[in-house]
């Protein structure tokens, strides 16, 4: 096993050579500390430490989805930063959050999941303010997560899953009341005014677009 650190702001360790055992006991290990973030591919560990700058815009995109799905009167269920994994696959990913909404009823009331048979969230949103070592498009379409929100600070790029690869799109296939210009303008903005001030504006903006 080698280790290697990144060198932008130094958030980010990639070890090559790991062994699904060594993941999953990693993973066991640092489940109660949520600092760390971990991505395995077929042997290649990437382990990171979120930025402020990526907690703040992962929950506010969050409170987005949430919002939207209140308004819009959709049941949802939040896996959050839950690790998607598969043996068989030999990746695994902790998305910044991930929801059931489509198949929300098809979870309702699940603990504990096997994605070998349960379905994966709908939609995961990843804040990437500094690129990612390994390919986590890659990951979450070999899991088969049908939409992705990618923010890089700057901007904001939704894919969507056609015949297992990523497109981009305009709107959201999953919430398509939401176009990537709307989310960005609210991103965007979120310096200019209180964030539940903004969030009121975003109310009535569904309200006035449903």
């Amino acid at each position: 096993m080698t280790t290697q650190t990144l060198p932008q702001r130094s958030n980010r360790t990639l070890l090559t050579g790991v062994r699904w055992e060594t993941y999953q006991a990693l993973l066991s290990d640092l489940a109660e500390n949520p600092s760390k973030q971990l991505t395995f591919d077929q042997g290649s560990l990437e382990i990171m430490i979120p930025l402020p700058e990526h907690e703040i815009n992962k929950g506010f995109l969050g409170r987005l989805v949430q919002t939207t799905t209140e308004v819009l009167g959709l049941e949802i269920a939040s896996l959050c930063s839950t690790t998607l994994s598969r043996e068989d696959l030999q990746k695994g990913i902790e998305p910044d959050e991930c929801y059931y909404i489509t198949n929300e009823a098809l979870v309702r009331g699940k603990i504990n999941f096997d994605f070998t048979v349960d379905p994966v969230p709908d939609l995961a949103v990843e804040v990437d303010i500094i690129s990612s070592s390994l390919n986590r498009l890659g990951i979450y379409g070999a899991l088969g997560i049908e939409e992705i929100w990618r923010f890089d600070g700057k901007n904001l790029s939704i894919y969507c899953l056609n015949d297992g690869i990523y497109e981009e799109q305009e709107r959201s296939k999953v919430l398509p009341i939401l176009s990537k210009s709307v989310i960005l303008n609210f991103l965007q903005r979120r310096g200019e005014m209180g964030e539940n001030a903004l969030f009121r504006e975003f109310r009535k903006w569904l309200q006035n677009h449903a």
